[in-house]
């Protein structure tokens, strides 16, 4: 997995496309100094926020309706406050200064059109908003904010890579209480823009665009907080199969966030080599990240991540070659101690594709062709069959096929519905 890069590119004041920004996001969040400052509770921010943004938006609104859904989103949110104070808590010492703040000058742009201001869109004039908290809020500005610009793909790609490259898939089961108060604080920002009555011979008109967008926000920051069902899609496949290429068009199509095994074995073996030998060591024994232990630790890893998103409301994709019946096991265990809805979905190709597939990529990442030709014998070798209950999970891609792609997604809606 290629780490984020640490310097800051937004640091000047510059327009970054999304992948340059996600990274620099990364890299702040991981390097930022740890604000747990004493005598703050657990997501006064959030509180302090929402607060005041739903006392202002209430005084807005003129329908007895639409002001009983605003108490009901503010009970909504309170209680799921509640719910997870204890996982603020426990991330106190993750608390950062907003990265818009030290970003003020930044600007997120997509195929050279600008699309956010600070990058992330996040509004720094709201109560609270100086004080420094969770990353979650951070990420979850900028998810609102690509929804805001009806850029649904843009979202889904900012949360697979960031996850992908942070790691912190426990951030996940914040992002709907802090998306509901940053999508709030939108519709509150919405209604700045009315102008005084009596002021402007368009007064009407303007007041009628302001109070849809008002209303369109809180529209989203309903979608956020309503309850998901999401499904668990478990990619089976040696290497060549496919796997890979075509679950990354799951997060664009279908919302889902990858858990990819080459990432998390990388990142535990780092974390292994960062605890035993904190100096680096250069006369240290190799670790196998390969071994029987490692891909058990991998495997754990990747049930966990997937545990997380799920209990998130967030459909999740484990991209792994699972060759036993225990791994997928492990995995499909996720989904149903939740009754949540499982696929296995089987990657598949001839033998002649495979080799075709797996010399071309050794010969584009400067690799050794008969080792990797090596890797992918043991694996067939070392497949299970699958079990007559997995059976029932399951469904076969034929990744050589000319639809494949169209013919995974139409599987998935077929057996499981998306949140």
């Amino acid at each position: 997995m290629r780490s984020p890069p640490t310097a800051d590119p937004a640091a000047s004041g510059e327009s970054l496309e999304l992948e340059a920004l996600i990274d620099a996001l990364v890299a702040y969040h991981r390097g930022a100094a740890s604000h747990d400052a004493e005598g703050q509770p657990a997501g006064e921010p959030l509180a302090r926020t929402m607060t005041a943004e739903l006392a202002a938006i209430r005084e807005a609104l003129l329908d007895d309706e639409e002001r009983e859904r605003l108490d009901q989103l503010g009970h909504w949110f309170e209680q799921d406050r509640v719910r997870l104070t204890p996982l603020l808590e426990a991330r106190a010492a993750r608390r950062v200064p907003s990265w818009a703040h030290r970003h003020p000058g930044s600007r997120l742009c997509h195929e050279g059109r600008p699309l956010l201001v600070n990058a992330i869109g996040r509004d720094l004039e709201v109560p609270g908003a100086e004080l420094a908290d969770d990353p979650a809020s951070d990420l979850a500005a900028l998810l609102v904010s690509l929804e805001g610009r009806e850029a649904p793909a843009l979202t889904r790609l900012a949360l697979d890579r960031y996850l992908r490259y942070a790691g912190d898939y426990e951030l996940a089961r914040l992002l709907s209480l802090y998306g509901t108060c940053h999508a709030v604080s939108a519709a509150r920002r919405a209604l700045r823009r009315r102008p005084a009555a009596g002021r402007d011979p368009e007064h009407p008109a303007l007041l009628a665009e302001s109070m849809a967008e008002c209303r369109r926000y809180l529209a989203l920051a309903e979608r956020i907080a309503e309850f998901r069902f999401p499904p668990l899609i478990i990619a089976v496949g040696v290497s060549g199969s496919g796997k890979s290429r075509f679950t990354r068009g799951l997060v664009t199509g279908l919302g889902a966030i990858r858990v990819s095994s080459e990432a998390e074995r990388q990142r535990l073996a780092q974390a292994d080599d960062a605890s035993i030998h904190p100096q680096g060591d250069g006369d240290a024994a190799a670790v196998d990240i390969f071994g029987e232990a490692a891909t058990a630790a991998t495997y754990r890893r990747l049930a966990s991540c997937a545990g997380l998103l799920l209990d998130a409301g967030i459909p999740a994709c484990v991209d792994a070659t699972c060759l036993t019946r225990a791994q997928r096991d492990l995995l499909r265990q996720q989904a149903e101690a939740r009754g949540l809805p499982c696929l296995l979905v089987s990657f598949e190709a001839d033998d002649a594709t495979l080799r075709r597939r797996i010399e071309k990529r050794a010969h584009r990442q400067g690799g050794a062709v008969e080792e990797s030709l090596a890797v992918l014998a043991s694996q067939q070798r070392r497949f299970e069959p699958f079990a007559d209950e997995e059976r029932l999970h399951l469904v076969h891609l034929d990744t050589t096929a000319d639809n494949a792609a169209e013919t995974l997604v139409g599987l998935i809606q077929e057996h499981v519905t998306l949140g």
